[in-house]
C-alpha cells in the first residue's frame, strides 16, 4: 500500500489584523448640521470644536471618518448613527 503525501489546500491567509475599520459618515439633504454635531458628540464623546470640524467634512467634502477600530465596533458604530437617522458606512 503506498500513500500519497499530504497535500495542503490553497487558500488566501493574507488577513490585515491590525488594519483598523473606519466609520464614515455621508451627506445627506435631510439633517441639520446642529444635529449631527451633536449626534457626533453623544455618541463618540467628540469635543464642540472636533464634531464641528467633522460635520464640516461631511458637509463640504461628501464624507468624514468619525471612527476607527475593530470591525465589530465599526459595524456598532455604524448602526448606532443610522438609529439616529445618519448615513453611515464602514471601511478598510
Amino acid at each position: 500500500m503506498t500513500t500519497k503525501p499530504l497535500e495542503r489546500p490553497i487558500t488566501d491567509t493574507n488577513v490585515d489584523v491590525d488594519v483598523p475599520w473606519q466609520v464614515v459618515v455621508w451627506n445627506d439633504p435631510v439633517n441639520l448640521m446642529d444635529y449631527v454635531v451633536w449626534v457626533l458628540r453623544r455618541l463618540f464623546g467628540h469635543s464642540v470644536e472636533e464634531a464641528t470640524r467633522l460635520m464640516l467634512a461631511v458637509h463640504n467634502e461628501g464624507k468624514a471618518t468619525v471612527a476607527q477600530g475593530p470591525r465589530e465596533q465599526a459595524e456598532m458604530d455604524a448602526f448606532r448613527l443610522h438609529q439616529h437617522g445618519l448615513w453611515a458606512t464602514i471601511e478598510k
